[in-house]
């Protein structure tokens, strides 16, 4: 489902955030990407979304050459994936509702098959009934919850989550991360960047750790 080969990322800063980095995520596998800080868990993820290019080597998602994707089709690329930002990225003069649906409205979707979607992704992580709430008045676990709802809108093929459980409480944590287990369970494919070691213990999933932006360890397939 992702494969790097002898990928590098050089910002135009000069900084070097990955090097040399190759792995292959199976479809249908579930897996850590853990590391420190700086150490290119982000731009790893944001190369897999097309948030930026590599500089060098190839990147595939789902097949497909990520480097021969044109700038206008970069939205449609996106419908295949489901993306959870730490800081849950919502818009707070929005409701739960249309925030749950941003995906779905970038889609063309019909009103009626869009509120199908965005009632079954809230259902999933538990908050069936909230659409109508604001995303101030939520706890940060509910924003949060908000923010994965959004990324499976789409009934996506790939989530990927930037330290999704960074702000939460241990109790929390799992919970978040049971909601990705269930997804897995039914063919999703998932890679969690994460640097919260106690539940990366607590699973047993496959571990890619970057250091000093190489993969040092969890290369094989």
């Amino acid at each position: 489902m992702i494969r790097f080969d002898e990928v590098f990322k050089r910002y135009p800063n000069g900084h070097n955030a990955l090097a040399s980095v190759s792995f292959h995520l199976q479809r249908g596998e579930m897996a850590f990407l853990t590391g420190p800080s700086g150490a290119g868990k982000s731009t790893l993820l944001k190369l897999v979304a097309l948030i930026e290019r590599p500089t060098r080597g190839s990147v595939l998602v789902g097949n497909q050459n990520t480097s021969r994707v044109r700038r206008r089709r970069i939205p449609q690329f996106r419908r295949r994936l489901g993306i959870v930002f730490q800081d849950h990225k919502l818009l707070n003069d929005r409701t739960v509702f249309d925030n749950v649906a941003l995906p779905l409205v970038i889609a063309s979707l019909s009103r009626r098959d869009m509120g199908r979607r965005v009632r079954a992704a809230l259902d999933q992580v538990g908050l069936l009934g909230y659409e109508k709430r604001s995303p101030v008045a939520l706890s940060s676990g509910e924003q949060q919850r908000v923010g994965i709802a959004r990324a499976i809108a789409s009934r996506p093929e790939l989530v990927i989550a930037d330290e999704p459980t960074g702000n939460l409480d241990p109790e929390l944590s799992r919970e978040i991360l049971g909601l990705f287990e269930r997804f897995n369970e039914v063919g999703v494919t998932v890679l969690i960047a994460t640097h919260d070691l106690v539940l990366i213990e607590e699973h047993k999933y496959r571990r890619l750790r970057l250091d000093d932006g190489k993969i040092v360890s969890g290369h094989a397939e």
